[in-house]
C-alpha cells in the first residue's frame, strides 16, 4: 500500500444536546477543565488526546462521535481514501487556527474524520 501514513487518531468530537451538562460530565471524566470553552465548541486536551463537544452536532450535523485521523496532507489523504472507495461527506474546510478538517464515509456508512494542522 502506498500513500501517506496518518499520525493516528488524536481528536474525537462528540455531538451533544446540552453543552453545559456535557462539559461537566467530560470535565469529571477527564479530570481537567476545558482548554476551549465557547457556545459552539468545548474542547479538552489530555495526554495529547483532544476531546471536543459540539452542540447539536455542529454544521456537519454529527449524530455520533467522529474520530479524526491526523494527517500531514489532507488533500492527498482525501484523494487516496476516495480512490479506495470512501465517499466525501464534508469536503476540506478551514475551521480556524490553521486547522483543516474533512469527513468521509466508508462503504458501510461509518464517518471518518481527517484533520491537518498547518
Amino acid at each position: 500500500m502506498t500513500g501517506s501514513a496518518t499520525q493516528g487518531i488524536k481528536t474525537v468530537l462528540h455531538p451533544v444536546s446540552d453543552l453545559a451538562r456535557a462539559r461537566d460530565v467530560y470535565a469529571a471524566l477527564l479530570g481537567v477543565a476545558p482548554q476551549t470553552d465557547s457556545s459552539y465548541y468545548v474542547g479538552f486536551e489530555v495526554e495529547g488526546q483532544q476531546i471536543g463537544l459540539v452542540p447539536g452536532g455542529g454544521p456537519q450535523g454529527m449524530t455520533s462521535p467522529v474520530a479524526y485521523w491526523h494527517v500531514p496532507d489532507i488533500e492527498a489523504k482525501l484523494a487516496e481514501v476516495t480512490a479506495a472507495g470512501a465517499t466525501v461527506q464534508d469536503p476540506v474546510r478551514d475551521v480556524g487556527g490553521g486547522r483543516l478538517v474533512a469527513t468521509v464515509t466508508d462503504p458501510d456508512g461509518n464517518v471518518l474524520g481527517l484533520l491537518q494542522d498547518r
